[in-house]
This record gives structure tokens, C-alpha cells and sequence, in this order.
């Protein structure tokens, strides 16, 4: 006989929760509420603001120091007298393209030595007999004085643009390949035999996990390597420059134009500082992946 089925309270079913209303904070798929921890914008970008306060500084600084008679005039105008010197340059047709003209040999060289960086650092930096190979001479070229290869660039190939932007790719291609390797280097082998496991062909397990892996290490010595750029640039245009910052430097210097001298110095900085912003830039947003360390 049968008897029917009881339930003890110590074992009943705890209570259904209450289904969250359509839009309610907390439901699923539903829209962050105003002012909840998505809606802020990025910390970095909150503070974007903050980087521009010590050069400001400095300004402000170096405009009282002139202005008190504390730094020479003759030495070291002051940055109104740069800023109208900047004016007058631009509106003679002088400054701009000057800027052009730098802008063009720092790009030439840059991508002939980001190319080579590149071609050489996969290689070596996938096969023990690449690294064999190819990672000896590039070591040796990162010990050598590059300023000193100057010498032996214009008896190669002359005064022209040639050793300019020789010595540009050589100071671009250092820093790139030895970060490129290591950040090929320094990729995790576990990503790699997953990938492998899962029959992912050699050129999908390098595009897919490899190259990604080492994205971050890539980045940095791209920051490095624009800047060795603008520093190479500026040796290299003191090499019989026709056209250029640095032919409107060495003009200057001539003619004990200390303001015109200093502005050429400026536009070469904020140059450099343009295009390390460009490359924060990118980092922003092809590793938004990774968070680092922010106290």
C-alpha cells in the first residue's frame, strides 16, 4: 500500500526571489545606472589634463626667471620673445616648411627601420637558428656609437639625404627589434601548445597568440624607437642640411639668433612629444585588455 509522499520543512525548497524589474540595477542585460562603477570615464583620460601641468609650469617659471633678470636675455629668451619669433618664422614661409622637410626624413627612415626591425626580430626571435644567426650583428650594431657612424654614412653615400636617413633607420631599428624580441621571447609557452593542441596551423598560431603576446613589449620600444628618431634627426641634420630644423638651427647659430635656435629645439620636442602621444594613443586602445598598476 502506497502511502503519500511528505515533505519535511528541514528540506522544503527555499522560497522563489523576487524577479527583478525591467531596468533594475543589478538585472541581467539591463543598462548600467547613471553614476555606477561603468559609467566614469577611464582614470587615464580623467587625468589626461594633469600631464600638461609641469611644462606649464615651467613656462611660467622661465617667463618670471627673464622677466626678473635672473636668466640673460642673450642666453635664453624668454618664451614670449620665442612665441614671436615663432610667428614672424611662420608668416616668411620659413618655420613650416622646415617642419615639413624633418617630418619627411623622420618618416622615411622610420619605416625603413621599423621594417627592418620587424623582418629581423620574427625570425629570431621564432627559431633558435634566427637567433643564432641574426641576433649577434644586431647586438653588436646596439653597442657601436651610432653618432659615429656619421664618418663613414658621407663617405658612403655623400651629403645628401642618403646618410640622413641611414642613421635615422639605424637609431628606429635598435630599440624596435630588441623589444620585439623580447616580447616574442617572453611569450607564455603554454598559449602556444594550447594553440597547437587545438590544430592551429604555425602562421595562425603566430598571428593569433604569438604576436598579440608580444603586443606590449612592441609598443614600448616603438615609444623608443620615435624617439631615438627625433634624436638621430637631429645629428643628422647638422650633415650639410640644405632644408630642414636643423639648417634653420645652424643658420641661426651663425647669426647669434639664440631665440631662433631655442624655437628650432621646441618644435623638435613637441614633435617628439606629438607622436609619443600618438603611441599612448595606440597602446589605449589595442591593450585595453590589460590592466597595469595604477595606485
Amino acid at each position: 500500500m502506497s502511502h503519500p509522499t511528505t515533505t519535511s520543512p528541514t528540506t522544503a525548497d527555499p522560497p522563489a526571489a523576487p524577479e527583478a524589474a525591467p531596468g533594475a540595477a543589478g538585472a541581467p542585460g539591463a543598462p548600467a545606472a547613471p553614476g555606477g562603477p561603468a559609467a566614469p570615464a577611464p582614470r587615464a583620460r580623467r587625468r589626461a589634463w594633469q600631464r600638461w601641468l609641469s611644462p606649464l609650469a615651467l613656462l611660467v617659471l622661465w617667463q618670471a626667471g627673464t622677466s626678473l633678470g635672473l636668466i640673460p636675455e642673450r642666453l635664453l629668451p624668454a618664451p614670449s620673445v620665442i612665441a614671436g619669433t615663432a610667428v614672424d618664422l611662420i608668416a616668411d614661409g620659413t618655420l613650416l616648411p622646415a617642419i615639413g622637410v624633418s617630418l619627411q626624413r623622420v618618416v622615411i627612415g622610420f619605416a625603413i627601420g621599423a621594417a627592418a626591425a620587424a623582418l629581423l626580430a620574427l625570425p629570431s626571435g621564432l627559431s633558435r637558428w634566427g637567433e643564432n644567426l641574426l641576433d649577434p650583428p644586431m647586438q653588436m650594431l646596439r653597442t657601436v656609437p651610432i653618432f659615429g657612424l656619421i664618418p663613414l654614412f658621407i663617405l658612403w653615400f655623400g651629403i645628401g639625404e642618403p646618410p640622413k636617413v641611414t642613421l635615422i633607420a639605424i637609431a628606429v631599428a635598435v630599440p624596435l627589434y630588441i623589444n620585439t624580441f623580447a616580447g616574442i621571447r617572453g611569450v607564455d609557452a603554454k598559449f602556444v601548445e594550447v594553440a597547437t593542441v587545438l590544430g592551429l596551423p604555425r602562421a595562425a598560431v603566430v598571428r593569433h597568440v604569438v604576436l598579440p603576446g608580444a603586443l606590449p613589449h612592441v609598443l614600448v620600444g616603438l615609444r623608443l624607437s620615435l624617439g631615438a628618431a627625433w634624436l638621430a634627426l637631429i645629428v643628422a641634420e647638422q650633415i650639410n642640411a640644405d632644408a630642414g630644423l636643423g639648417f634653420m638651427v645652424n643658420s641661426a647659430r651663425e647669426f647669434l639668433r639664440t631665440d631662433v635656435v631655442v624655437l628650432g629645439l621646441i618644435v623638435y620636442s613637441l614633435l617628439g612629444l606629438a607622436t609619443d602621444a600618438l603611441v599612448r594613443l595606440l597602446e589605449r586602445r589595442a591593450l585595453v585588455w590589460r590592466r597595469g598598476l595604477e595606485l
